[in-house]
This record gives C-alpha cells, sequence and structure tokens, in this order.
C-alpha cells in the first residue's frame, strides 16, 4: 500500500472520533513495518489516550524503525497525559508522515521539530486538505475562537418545515431520522430554539446504540426563558445547557437548575433574540468544537445572516406543503441575488424517499457575483 493510502486509513480512523474527544482534535494513526500494518489507533472519547499512543499500543513493540502515518501534528507538550512525540521517539520509529500541523501554539511545529531532532525522518501535508475537513471544528476554535456549524434542516421539497397548524412530526422517514441521529453524533453539540423545544419537546440526543459514546451536548437558545421543568430534555443522561440573557428570576433559574440545567448568559442582539457570534463563542469557550443547529427558523436565519454557519445538511422529503406551511427560515434579509448564501454541494445520498444533501456554506467573496 502507498503513503497515500495508509494516511487514508488514519483519516477513516479520525473520523470514528468525531463528536466525542472535544475539546481534543480527533486524531488517527496507523504505524506501518515491513510494509504491514502493525498498529492502529485514534483518539479516545474525552481526548485521551491520543491516537500515537493507542497505535503504539497495538503494535505492541514491533514499531522500531517503522513509519508511523498520524493526521495531525504529535502532541509535545504535557496536559493529563505525556507528550506523544516522546512516546514515538522511545518507540524508535523511524519516519513520521503527518497530515496536518497542529494550531495550538503550545504545538504548531515544535512537535515535528522535536521529531526531527531525534533523528526521525517527518514528512508533512499529505492530505492535508482531507485533514483540514476533519478537524475543521478544532481549526476553527483554535483559529478564532468559534465553533464549526452545521445547520441541519428537514423540510418538504418547498422548504416547509410544518403545516399552518403546526403540524410537524414527521416530514420525512425513518431512514433520514437514523441519519440525523448519526450526524448528532458526530458533533460535540446539539442546539436549538426555545420555540422548537415547545412545539416538538425534542430531547436533541443520538439514540444509535454504541454509536456515541461521549453524551451529545444540548443547548437551547431561550432568551425569554420559556423551556418548561417538564421537558423531556430534561429526561436523557446528558448535559442540557439553556442560552438566555443576564437578569431573570432567580426563583426561576434554580428550579431549571434543579432540573439539570447550566446556564449560559448571552447578550441580547439589538433586534431581539440572542447575540449569535457572543452564543458561539461562549459554546466554544466551553470545548465545543463541533456544533449542530437543529430545530428553529429563527435561530437558523440569525446565524445564516450573520455568515456564521459553515456547512448545511438538508433532509429533502418528496413533498409540497405550499405557501402557507412554516418555513425552514425566516427572513435572510435578502434583496439582492447577490446576497443569497450560496453553497457548494459536498454529497448527496438518499435516505429512504428522502435524499440528504450536505453542502459547504461559502464565503461571501467566493460566491458568483
Amino acid at each position: 500500500m502507498s503513503d497515500e493510502e495508509h494516511m487514508r486509513a488514519a483519516l477513516a480512523l479520525a473520523a470514528r472520533g468525531l463528536g466525542n474527544t472535544w475539546p481534543n482534535p480527533s486524531v488517527g494513526c496507523v504505524i506501518v513495518r515491513d510494509g504491514r500494518v502493525v498498529g492502529r489507533g485514534h483518539t479516545r472519547p474525552g481526548g485521551r489516550p491520543h491516537a500515537e499512543t493507542e497505535a503504539l499500543r497495538a503494535a505492541a513493540g514491533q514499531a522500531k524503525g517503522a513509519t508511523a502515518y498520524v493526521t495531525l501534528e504529535p502532541c509535545c507538550h504535557w496536559g493529563r497525559t505525556p507528550p506523544c512525540t516522546d512516546a514515538l521517539i522511545a518507540a524508535g520509529v523511524g519516519r513520521v508522515v503527518v497530515a496536518l500541523r497542529d494550531p495550538d501554539p503550545r504545538v504548531d511545529g515544535v512537535g515535528l521539530q522535536r521529531l526531527r531532532d531525534a533523528g526521525i525522518t517527518v514528512e508533512v501535508g499529505l492530505l492535508e486538505e482531507e485533514a483540514r475537513r476533519t478537524n475543521a471544528g478544532f481549526i476553527k476554535r483554535f483559529g478564532c475562537g468559534l465553533p464549526m456549524v452545521t445547520l441541519k434542516l428537514a423540510t418538504t421539497l418547498d422548504g416547509r418545515i410544518a403545516t399552518r397548524t403546526g403540524e410537524s412530526q414527521w416530514i420525512t422517514g425513518p431512514e433520514a431520522r437514523r441519519l440525523a441521529h448519526a450526524l448528532r453524533g458526530s458533533h460535540d453539540a446539539v442546539m436549538a430554539g426555545s420555540g422548537t423545544l415547545l412545539a416538538d419537546d425534542p430531547e436533541l440526543t443520538c439514540r444509535l446504540p454504541g454509536y456515541a459514546p461521549m453524551p451529545t451536548v444540548r443547548v437551547i437558545a431561550d432568551g425569554r426563558l420559556r423551556t418548561p421543568l417538564a421537558a423531556r430534555l430534561f429526561n436523557a443522561d446528558a448535559p442540557a445547557w439553556i442560552a438566555t440573557v443576564p437578569g431573570h428570576d432567580p426563583a426561576a433559574l434554580a428550579a431549571l437548575e434543579q432540573c439539570g440545567a447550566e446556564f449560559l448568559d448571552i447578550p441580547a442582539a439589538p433586534e431581539g433574540g440572542l447575540e449569535p457570534e457572543a452564543l458561539l463563542r461562549a459554546l466554544a469557550a466551553r470545548g465545543i468544537t463541533r456544533l449542530m443547529v437543529e430545530g428553529g427558523a429563527v435561530l437558523g436565519a440569525s446565524l445564516l445572516r450573520a455568515g456564521l454557519v459553515d456547512r448545511l445538511a438538508w433532509f429533502a422529503a418528496p413533498a409540497l406543503m405550499g405557501g402557507d406551511g412554516r418555513s425552514g427560515l425566516e427572513s435572510l434579509g435578502v434583496d439582492r441575488l447577490a446576497a443569497m448564501p450560496r453553497l457548494r454541494v459536498t454529497s448527496r445520498r438518499p435516505a429512504g424517499e428522502s435524499w440528504l444533501i450536505e453542502a459547504d456554506i461559502l464565503p461571501a467573496s467566493a460566491a458568483p457575483s
């Protein structure tokens, strides 16, 4: 097998940990000696042990002179675990192929130099773009203090999420809902607006057995503190965070805390609701790197207007509802075609009778004029 094939295997391992390693990145490592894979590993739930440590453990002493393929630069600082650079050096690997430098300033380039200083051949940049996409949330959190945001929509073909009377369950079928649960499991947190909470009373958990070892954080954007004490949100064994403005009645806050809620104080936006960038920065400050926004035509639109959505996951059901149905997105304030958010479709796949279309939101400078 070629270097590229081994790195693709490492990237596939890294993808297994998405949603389960925050605030750490999800890394994959493959160790090859004399053309044979002797060790594989990926970052374990909670961010440790690291991928290199897992792969070296699996190699069981066969790593001397081997090549290690790692999707992110090995760490070189002490945290709760020893540096991975030291483990690779002690194991006697002869070559390390790295897809991407680590944006963490404690590591950035230093880990690579430490390996080189130990006489190990180091090569950087193999499948860098693929590695960058896998760790987009970790990179964005370090680069600008924000999580990567995926907006999930489940609508009819004409973009409706509920009838005029509010009936919404279910527009898509069971296959699409299973895929939606898998998407939840690959994100650190899932966020919905209070309107969705009141209308649908969702748990917002990943309920695919064995899929998400770490409980997904559920976040409710609730500036008016309308979350009911009996919400199903509090029945699941997973964190429940309520983002709201300061100044609510202490007794109301205490009652929700008794149910298991934690609070994030977020300033109000001038046009009402929560200030969207402040909300995302508060989540990133708590370690969230990958956020899925699920439910809330107002919430989704506010994030799109602010240019804070990175990816779209659209479940399109083969049905029509008409203009009196409820739109999947509230006003974006578009008065010119050039102002529309533009997308680059990255995948299309069937989800039962529906389709899942995944796309990147293009920055304004990249959208066609």
